[in-house]
C-alpha cells in the first residue's frame, strides 16, 4: 500500500505531477492510500494484515509510503493470473504481441515526465537521469517488439523424404526480481524480452523502490495485454523466496547482489528452473597515455558518478598510465568538485541523493576504511547537507576521488556502489591487463586508447578478458565472468526466455528391431 505522507512545499521546479501512485494536493498536504500490488488487471490489496515497512524519499529522508509485503496467498494469486494469461498470449502471433508492446511504448512516451518524477522521488537520482531511464525502458520494449515477429525455427531435410523442424517456444511464467538503482528501467528490461517470446511475468521490485513498477503494469494493461500478463508483487526476501519456490514458475531473472543471487540460484535449482543473474561488478577502466585525455576524464566521471555511483557496471577501478597520471588526476578532481549536488528534481542538479540511509552509511564507511589502508582522499567522501532546509535529512554525500590505491585495498576489491573513484597507476600493457582481470566481479570494462590493436588485445586476451557490455538495447549486456549468468538486451536474450523444440516427421515406414 502507498500512503503518501510527504508534502512538497515550495520545492523548486515542480513537485511530481498527478499520477496513479501519488497525488500532490494544492494544499501541499497528501494522505492518499493506493495499492502497489497489481495482478489480474488491476491494483490489489493484501488479503492478510501484515507488518508494514516504511519507504523513504532519499532527497528528504522523510517517509514516502508504507509497504505491505505479499505473502503466500498473494503470490499464488499473482502466479495464477500469469499462468492464465500465458495461454492466450503465447498463442498470439509475434506481430499481434508486437502491436501491444509498441502501444505500451507509446504510453510510456506520453507519460515520460510523470514516470521520471516518480522515479526521482522514490530513488533519489537526478531528473535528468530519470528521464533517460524512462527513455531506455521505452526503447527496450520497442526493440523486443520488433523481434517478436522474427522468432522462427529451422527446417532440416532428412533421407527418404523425412524431415525435422524446430520451433522456438516460450517458457511459461517468468519471475523478474529487480534492483533499486534502476526501478522502472529494470522492470522493462526483464519484461520486454519475456513478453516478446510469449511468456507472462510476475515482477517483484526492490522494497526500497516499490513505486514505479506498478505504473508499468498499468501501462501494459492499458495497451491491451491480457489480464495477468504482467503482475507486480511487493515484498522482500520472503516474497522472493515464495516466487522462486512456486511450482508454476518456469524461470527466474534477478538483478542485485551476489549473495542474494546465490540464494536465488539455489532456490530455483530445487525446481530445476533456469535463471538469469545480473550481479555485482568491480569493473576496470584503463587509460593509456596515448588516449584523448578529455574523453578519458569524461568517461571516468560517467563511469563512477552516474546515479550517485550506484551502477553495477561502473568502472570504479581506474588504472592510469604513469605518464599521464598527474594530469588526469588534476582534471578529474577539478571536475568532481564542480558537480552540482542537491534537490534531484532541479534541472541544474547533477548528483542527487543515495537511495537510503544504510547505503549512505555503507559508502562513507568504505571511504574511512580506504584512508586506514593508506589511500589518499583527493576530494569528497563526506556527508553533504544541501542549503535547502527541506533537504537537510536527505542521503547526500560529496563524490570522492581516492589516490595512492593498491590492488589489495578494500576499496579496490569490493563493490562500493556509491560515488567513490579509486585511481591506480600502471606502466605496461601486460601488467595492467593482469591486474584488471584479477577480480571475481568481472561485469564490464573500458579502455581509452587510440591504438586499435591494443583495443583488440584487451578485449580478447587471457582466461578472463576485460569486457565491454554496456550499450544500446540491440547490444547484449554480457556478464561473462562469475557471478553473472545469462544475457540481457540484444537478440541473444531471446534464447534465455524461450526453448527450442524439435519435431521429427517420418515420411516412410518405421524401422524396428522388434
Amino acid at each position: 500500500m502507498l500512503r503518501r505522507f510527504l508534502a512538497f512545499p515550495s520545492r523548486p521546479k515542480t513537485a511530481p505531477t498527478v499520477s496513479a501512485a501519488v497525488r500532490c494536493l494544492s494544499s501541499g498536504s497528501v494522505d492518499i492510500t493506493v495499492p502497489l500490488n497489481f495482478w489480474a488487471g488491476r491494483r490489489r490489496t493484501s488479503q492478510e494484515s501484515r507488518e508494514k515497512e516504511n519507504v523513504y524519499e532519499p532527497a528528504t529522508g522523510r517517509v514516502l509510503c508504507q509497504l505491505e509485503p505479499c505473502g503466500r496467498e498473494e503470490v499464488d494469486q499473482a502466479v495464477k493470473a500469469a499462468k492464465s494469461a500465458f495461454g492466450p498470449w503465447s498463442k498470439m502471433s509475434g506481430m499481434e504481441r508486437a502491436r501491444i508492446m509498441i502501444e505500451a511504448a507509446h504510453l510510456i512516451e506520453s507519460r515520460r515526465e510523470e514516470i521520471a518524477e516518480m522515479e526521482v522521488v522514490n530513488n533519489g537520482k537526478s531528473i535528468t537521469e530519470a528521464r533517460l531511464d524512462v527513455d531506455s525502458a521505452r526503447l527496450c520494449i520497442e526493440y523486443y517488439a520488433g523481434l517478436a515477429s522474427t522468432l522462427a525455427g529451422q527446417h532440416v531435410q532428412l533421407p527418404g523424404g523425412s524431415f525435422a523442424y524446430t520451433r522456438r517456444e516460450p517458457l511459461g511464467v517468468c519471475v523478474g526480481i529487480g534492483a533499486w538503482n534502476y526501478p522502472f528501467q529494470i522492470a522493462a528490461w526483464k519484461s520486454a524480452p519475456a513478453l516478446a517470446c510469449g511468456n507472462s511475468m510476475v515482477y517483484k521490485p526492490s522494497p526500497v523502490t516499490p513505486v514505479t513498477a506498478v505504473l508499468l503494469a498499468e501501462i501494459y494493461a492499458k495497451a491491451g495485454a491480457p489480464e495477468g500478463l504482467f503482475n507486480v508483487v511487493q515484498g522482500g526476501q520472503e516474497t522472493g523466496s515464495l516466487l522462486c519456490h512456486h511450482p508454476d514458475v518456469d524461470k527466474v531473472s534477478f538483478t542485485g547482489s551476489v549473495p542474494t543471487g546465490q540464494k536465488i540460484m539455489e532456490m530455483a535449482s530445487k525446481g530445476v528452473k533456469p535463471v538469469t543473474l545480473e550481479l555485482g561488478g568491480k569493473s576496470p577502466l584503463i587509460i593509456f597515455k596515448d588516449s584523448d585525455l578529455e574523453n578519458a576524464v569524461r568517461g571516468a566521471l560517467m563511469a563512477n558518478f552516474l546515479s550517485q555511483g550506484q551502477v553495477c557496471s561502473n568502472g570504479t577501478r581506474v588504472y592510469v598510465q604513469k605518464d599521464v597520471l598527474a594530469e588526469f588526476v588534476e582534471e578529474v578532481v577539478k571536475r568532481t568538485q564542480a558537480i552540482a549536488i542537491g534537490d534531484p528534481l532541479l534541472e541544474s542538479t547533477r548528483m542527487g541523493a543515495l537511495v537510503s540511509r544504510p547505503q549512505l552509511d555503507k559508502v562513507l564507511s568504505f571511504v574511512e576504511q580506504a584512508k586506514k589502508e593508506g589511500a589518499t582522499v583527493l576530494c569528497g567522501g563526506e556527508r553533504f547537507v544541501p542549503s535547502d532546509p527541506k533537504l537537510k535529512s536527505g542521503y547526500y554525500m560529496t563524490p570522492c576521488v581516492l589516490s595512492d590505491c593498491t590492488d589489495d585495498m578494500t576499496c579496490v576489491r569490493d563493490e562500493i556502489f556509491g560515488p567513490v573513484m579509486s585511481v591506480l597507476s600502471f606502466e605496461t600493457e601486460q601488467e595492467v591487463l593482469q591486474r584488471a582481470n584479477n577480480t571475481t566481479l568481472g561485469l564490464a570494462a573500458g579502455v581509452f586508447t587510440r591504438c586499435v590493436n591494443l583495443q583488440f588485445i584487451f578485449f580478447s586476451s587471457g582466461p578472463n578478458p576485460v569486457k565491454s557490455c554496456v550499450g544500446p538495447h540491440s547490444q547484449p549486456f554480457v556478464p561473462l565472468h562469475p557471478p553473472g549468468i545469462g544475457r540481457e538486451n540484444g537478440q541473444v536474450t531471446v534464447e534465455f526466455y524461450s526453448q527450442l523444440k524439435t519435431v521429427f516427421v517420418e515420411m516412410g515406414d518405421v524401422d524396428s528391431l522388434f
